[in-house]
């Protein structure tokens, strides 16, 4: 599959077209250094005859939506289908609603493909894509399914890279050798860091930060009820809203009780993966438009909610997350010009790996960590098999060196071929 990539070719791309100019001006934020210098990159991938592999490595809020938006248009307008792979139908749901919103106006056609929809409005969005009169189709694995059968698909974006697995990314490269594949992460997998590294995969790192935003003061502490009680009420005196997250659905509701206790006045709400698609989109709506002050939920908060009064996080028995995890937990608050808070709390003694994952979290203050942590996540856990399914690990009894002359010479026997 990588030797075909690799003499794979489709047609440089034209310059920008005025749908392409219309959608830059309409961004209403202005571009940070690294957003401009990850679309010229970008742009210098698709002016040549091979196709694009790219990672856009940067912080959780750093406008790495607004890169995949931009590089989706330029597709579109070279005749292209599009797709953007999201791991939740939660984050799948919110960039459609950015992206309807930003080309209302333009003769872009955008679905959104997920199990949110019922049976038929799938099929009649899937029949659509096949017939090529969807141009941009944002959604989760669903796009993988077998009825999904793109007319003429040209640009894959992964979101949030790092959750998917190598079968399911490598899905949709079967299907055609010369895609453009553009991964979005704020901390990109062993497996992903190191192809990076080695100039396997095009890398660009979104490390400046949105003029206003200010690091996220980060607590790790052992299990304190008193302390919890402070968090939440001094979030609630400045008009904040809470994210606790309790990872396990069986005790949610006891932890529920808890809160109540503790802080009577909360208006809690709950969120996991068992209430259902549809009570979950309504969940996050309700939170979103203040109706409750805390919500308690599972991990399933770790992708794209993006809600600027959110500024206190809890989490607790922390020593059970990853390190990326923690991290890309840690950026759904911090996303105004508020000061924000996280407390990670461990509640048994956590193990010596655990101590080392909240050490360098705790460490990792600074705004634009992402890759920094992704590096140490990279010593910790090390680099995983290039060649196969394992995301991180040693590379099996396989070097760099190695893996480059198997793959020129899988290249060159298809070349000769």
């Amino acid at each position: 599959l990588y030797a075909q990539k690799e003499v794979a070719k489709r047609p440089p791309y034209d310059p920008p077209g005025e749908v392409f100019h219309a959608v830059e001006a309409s961004f209403p934020y202005r571009e940070t250094p690294d957003q401009i210098e990850t679309l010229q990159d970008i742009e210098k991938d698709l002016r040549k005859d091979d196709p694009m592999d790219r990672i856009a490595c940067g912080d959780v809020g750093f406008g790495k939506t607004e890169i995949a938006l931009r590089t989706m248009v330029r597709a579109v307008e070279q005749g292209y289908q599009t797709a953007l792979l999201a791991p939740t139908t939660i984050l799948a749901y919110q960039h459609f609603q950015t992206f309807t919103e930003r080309l209302q106006s333009l003769p872009l056609r955008v679905a959104m493909l997920s199990r949110l929809q019922s049976k038929n409005e799938q099929e009649r969005i899937a029949t659509q894509i096949k017939q090529g009169t969807i141009d941009m189709v944002l959604g989760t694995h669903r796009i993988l399914s077998s009825d999904v059968v793109f007319k003429n698909l040209g640009l894959l974006v992964i979101d949030d890279e790092q959750r998917f697995g190598v079968k399911q990314k490598e899905k949709l490269r079967e299907l055609r050798a010369s895609l453009d594949v553009l991964a979005l992460s704020a901390t990109p997998i062993p497996r992903t860091l190191y192809m990076a590294l080695s100039s396997l995969k095009g890398i660009s790192i979104i490390q400046t930060s949105p003029p206003g935003r200010m690091p996220v003061k980060t607590t790790v502490a052992s299990w304190n009820e008193k302390l919890v009680k402070e968090a939440v009420q001094k979030e609630l005196s400045r008009k904040g809203q809470v994210y606790y997250l309790h990872n396990r659905i069986g005790t949610i509701e006891a932890i529920k009780k808890l809160l109540e206790k503790l802080v009577p006045k909360a208006k809690i709400g709950v969120a996991h993966g068992k209430i259902g698609e549809k009570s979950l989109i309504n969940m996050m709506d309700d939170f979103k438009n203040k109706k409750y002050d805390v919500l308690l939920a599972t991990t399933i908060i770790e992708n794209g909610l993006d809600l600027p009064n959110v500024n206190t996080l809890i989490v607790d028995d922390a020593a059970k997350l990853g390190l990326a995890q923690a991290y890309q937990i840690r950026g759904r608050v911090g996303r105004s010009e508020s000061p924000a808070f996280a407390y990670f709390f461990t509640s048994a003694t956590p193990s010596e790996r655990a101590i080392l994952r909240l050490k360098a979290l705790k460490e990792a203050e600074q705004i634009g960590s992402g890759y920094q942590i992704a590096m140490r996540d990279l010593e910790l856990r090390g680099a995983g098999n290039i060649l196969g399914k394992e995301q991180s690990g040693s590379i099996n009894s396989i070097g760099l060196n190695l893996y480059c002359q198997m793959l020129s010479e899988a290249v060159e026997k298809m070349r000769n071929a």
